[in-house]
């Protein structure tokens, strides 16, 4: 008997009620992939919004969640042997340790507690391991870039008593930049239905601010237009000044943007277990994982406004346009504020590239003790699990705003200075500023001694982040009586899990109410420390009902409940109903349905306001007087409002604790209803197909923008204390900020089907042959962020990329061909991502694929990539080699444009199988 996931209960049958996908050891192998995110992440089953190591701008730390159903990588819970992981990093896994990955694509909260909403996803140890193996990889882009590199070495020894598996792992990945790629080398915009490499409006040669006088005397600028700076000559002359253009645009991908983000990995394990008499063995399990990674994106794009809390005085030295730029001070500006509030935007090159670093450490242990009552069918289990995971980061590339601050303020040349000899100084005559450098913002690109005088302001902030699970349970199952269809068999159990985190900010980068803090918005954060405890009692019962009877050859059912209590919210009851009948023995039609929930995490509840620059649009740009008197919410916003650069607006999240909210679960009901058929008249076929239907309610989210702003503005009171404007000078009226409170809000249902199909053909003279097909179709993806607020619109997902959810095709496959003759081996893979589109022209909804023109809908054809694979086994000498060419046909990723995504022009969440274009690897293999 076996334990499968999606059951406690040990049973025979491997096919059951629950729909589970299984990767096993040599599919592994045959992928030649060294991180077990890679490999997983080709499922059809995963969609949606996916972190990976192609992600940079956004994270960047080489991690891989696995987002089932795209339900949310949150919603999908990670086990390793059955116990859940305190890391859902799946690449902390060592692949050298693991025996197969069992995919459940159901619900199972019943099972196994929070998250388990999507699916599960199960690492399967390897065990009773004999002998030593020794792996080396190397893989290499036809670019010559990306390279990877990995060793690993295993060693086992077993016997009648116990046995011990023990081993190491190293991989090492190269990072690859935006611009060595056609694709990915220029920011495109899609700006009035044309395609343009635009970049960034805020580049090294600025974009300033100035009153339309100032404008005219540059160049005849025309009335609101923006000047920038020629890039040599004195910055106090407007001769080199001139209107701001096109080309004065910043193309980021250029720079420094990665499309691969450099990581190393060292892993270790040990896997043993002793029998201490005829029923009773002791346990354990340990692994350990470092890696490093480093995300890098381009210099920081510096911009002060009139709600900035750093400011060019208008009686710097350097300032030649006599306003000052960013908020008004009544010292020295006028009081009708007509010479401050300006806004000035710099890409502070001289600062190098934003870099972020990481340092992660994972370990997990799990020990315990189990064995028989007797020579019953009775088991038990008792152990304790820990696991703590630890990331330090530093970033580079930022200023700590008080030392610029100084040196941007009032400054004159004073002659008197540099004994004798002059210098430019802070301050005001007679009121002299000592210990201050006078700093030129304008010509910060251009010249050298800018770099210099920048140093002062140079911070490199920390961040760390410290997690711990500790996990006390027990266990029982067995058989409880026979019925004349079979056995009764039961299964149950007891756990007390408590979960700590502590996440410390430098405290340079701890944010105010409005996620400000001493250095750029984007850098801040905030200290968070916080711990919950849960207690949980599960049931389950296996129930032959009938058995060998006209049209039922078996019909089971399957009952499981259990009952959780949190000490932050109280307690939740989920069930479970699992029903299999076999009308003949060839086929199984089986179906569940259960109750599912997320609670929240440490984070959602405690975590105090940070930097975000979420992407929405304001309803109230732009509008006469007469169409913003139609909306209650744009109260005190004047007419024609310019519209915010490129869409992204501050955005200030936070935990719910610190918003005010209360803060409970999300629930919801998740239904699998399917067939599998293995016709014994074709030997080695076996077909399945699953109807599945997921909807949650109280989602727990960071208060959409987008949401807040729409509510705001339909109905004045919905959100609008969550709405911060700017209230005076030049930009008055604008979005300052939004404060992103965690809060229960909002609904998802989505439904669709699976099908798979598995022929293994009879053995020919020229070898046997495989097929594998799995495929998801999602007919409905629906999200509702606000129900029952006014204004509220259902956003419909499925067969659409959506900036803020992800990509959502409705056909999703992947195909597995292998040959097998005597020691030559070989495999074809194909992904395939169906067609789908971008935008919406449903204008309610507010997504267009175009920055400027509304309702704008582009559609996308199919993405196929195909993989190969070649192996030999050499048995003389025990070895194997492995070649491989991914991506064979250099398939590209299809472009989304910067004004959609946030990497390199596409969505590196779902087409990360092709950003490197071909690439080659190989392995070789010894056993000892």
């Amino acid at each position: 008997t076996i334990t499968v996931t999606g059951s406690n209960i040990r049973r025979v049958d491997i096919e059951t009620s629950n729909p589970v996908i299984t990767v096993d050891k040599a599919q592994i192998q045959k992928s030649g992939k060294l991180t077990v995110g890679d490999l997983l992440q080709s499922l059809p089953t995963v969609a949606g919004d996916v972190f990976n190591p192609y992600v940079n701008n956004g994270g960047g730390t080489g991690s891989s969640t696995i987002n089932l159903r795209g339900l949310g990588s949150a919603r999908t819970l990670t086990l390793v042997n059955g116990h859940r992981a305190v890391d859902p990093d799946v690449n902390t896994i060592p692949t050298n340790v693991i025996e197969r990955i069992e995919i459940l694509t159901d619900g199972a909260s019943a099972v196994y507690g929070s998250d388990a909403i999507a699916g599960v996803v199960n690492i399967i140890l390897r065990s009773d391991y004999q002998g030593a193996e020794f792996s080396s990889n190397y893989g290499v882009s036809d670019k010559d870039d990306g390279v990877r590199k990995g060793v690993s070495f295993t060693f086992g020894h077993t016997t009648d008593r116990g046995s011990l598996l023990a081993g190491i792992n190293y991989n090492k990945q190269d990072g690859v930049l935006a611009r060595n790629r056609d694709f990915a080398k220029n920011a495109l915009y899609l700006y009035g239905g044309t395609v343009y490499p635009l970049g960034s409006s805020t580049g090294i040669y600025g974009n300033i601010q100035v009153p339309d006088a100032i404008g005219a005397q540059v160049g005849g600028c025309a009335s609101g237009q923006h000047v920038a700076y020629n890039g040599s000559g004195d910055t106090r002359d407007l001769g080199n000044y001139h209107c701001y253009g096109q080309s004065d645009r910043f193309n980021f991908q250029a720079v420094g943007n990665l499309i691969l983000t450099p990581q190393e990995r060292s892993s270790a394990f040990a896997i043993g277990n002793y029998k201490l008499t005829d029923n009773v063995t002791a346990y354990l399990e340990v692994y350990h994982t470092r890696y490093q990674s480093a995300s890098q994106i381009a210099p920081l794009p510096f911009t002060m406004s009139g709600s900035s809390t750093i400011r060019v005085s208008q009686n710097n030295y350097y300032n030649p346009f006599g306003v000052t730029f960013g908020y008004c001070d009544p010292a020295e500006d006028s009081p009708d504020q007509s010479d401050c509030g300006y806004s000035l935007g710099e890409r502070m090159t001289s600062m190098g590239n934003r870099r972020i670093s990481n340092r992660t450490d994972t370990s997990q242990i799990q020990a315990g003790f189990k064995g028989t009552f007797g020579e019953s069918s009775w088991q038990w289990d008792a152990n304790f699990g820990y696991g703590h995971t630890g990331t330090l980061s530093q970033s580079y590339g930022y200023f700590y705003q008080g030392a610029l601050a100084a040196g941007l303020g009032p400054s004159f040349y004073d002659p008197t200075a540099n004994g004798g000899a002059g210098a430019v100084v802070c301050g005001t005559p007679g009121n002299v500023i000592s210990n201050c450098t006078p700093i030129n913002i304008f010509s910060q690109a251009f010249d050298p001694n800018v770099v210099n005088q920048l140093a002062p302001a140079v911070a490199n902030p920390f961040t760390n982040v410290f997690a711990i699970e500790r996990v006390y349970s027990a266990s029982v199952n067995g058989n409880l009586f026979d019925l004349p269809a079979g056995t009764v068999g039961v299964a149950g159990g007891v756990s007390y899990r408590k979960e700590y985190l502590n996440n410390q900010v430098d405290y340079i980068a701890i944010a105010n109410a409005s996620g400000n803090c001493f250095l750029a918005q984007e850098a801040c954060g905030s200290n968070l420390q916080g711990a919950y405890n849960v207690k949980e009692a599960y049931a389950e019962i296996f129930i032959p009902v009938l058995k060998d009877i006209p049209f039922i050859h078996s019909l089971n059912v399957t009952l499981g409940d259990r009952y959780s209590k949190y000490n932050t919210f109280g307690n939740t009851n989920n069930w479970k109903i699992g029903v299999e009948w076999r009308p003949i023995e060839d086929l199984l039609l089986r179906g569940t349905v259960s109750s599912v929930f997320r609670a929240p995490t440490i984070g959602n509840l405690y975590a105090g306001p940070s930097g975000g620059a979420p992407t929405a649009r304001d309803p109230c740009e732009n509008l006469s007087a007469a169409q913003l008197a139609q909306l209650p919410g744009c109260a005190g916003v004047p007419p024609f409002l310019p519209p915010a650069q490129n869409s992204q607006l501050t955005g200030v999240p936070s935990g719910s604790i610190y918003g005010g909210s209360d803060l409970g679960p999300e629930t919801g009901k998740s239904f699998d209803f399917g067939v599998v058929y293995d016709p014994s008249w074709l030997e080695g076929v076996s077909v399945s197909a699953d109807l599945w239907r997921v909807y949650l309610a109280n989602d727990i989210t960071t208060l959409d923008a987008q949401v807040a702003l729409t509510s705001c503005a339909q109905t004045g009171t919905a959100f609008c204390q969550f709405i911060h404007r700017v209230a005076a000078g030049p930009s008055q009226g604008a979005v300052d900020y939004i404060s992103q409170p965690t809060v229960n809000l909002g609904r998802l249902d989505t439904r669709g089907v699976d099908f798979a199909a598995h022929y293994k053909l009879p053995e020919f003279a020229f070898g046997r042959f495989s097929i594998d097909l799995q495929t998801m179709y999602t007919a409905e993806y629906n999200v509702d962020p606000a129900p029952g607020v006014e204004g509220d619109v259902v956003n419909h997902v499925a067969g659409h990329y959506w900036n803020s959810y992800g990509e959502y095709s409705r056909w999703r496959a992947m195909l597995d061909l292998n040959w097998t003759l005597g020691n030559f081996d070989a495999s074809w893979h194909t992904r395939y991502v169906g067609p789908f589109s971008m935008g919406s022209a449903d204008l309610s909804q507010n997504f267009s694929s175009d920055t400027v023109i509304p309702g704008v809908v582009l559609q996308y054809g199919a993405q196929v990539v195909n993989n190969v694979q070649f192996g030999y086994n050499i048995e003389p000498i025990n070895t194997r080699f492995d070649l491989g060419i991914d991506n064979v046909f250099n398939k590209q990723p299809p472009l989304l444009y910067q004004n959609n995504v946030v990497n390199a022009n596409t969505d590196p969440g779902t087409f990360w199988a092709e950003m490197l274009g071909r690439y080659y690897w190989g392995r070789v293999t010894v056993k000892f």
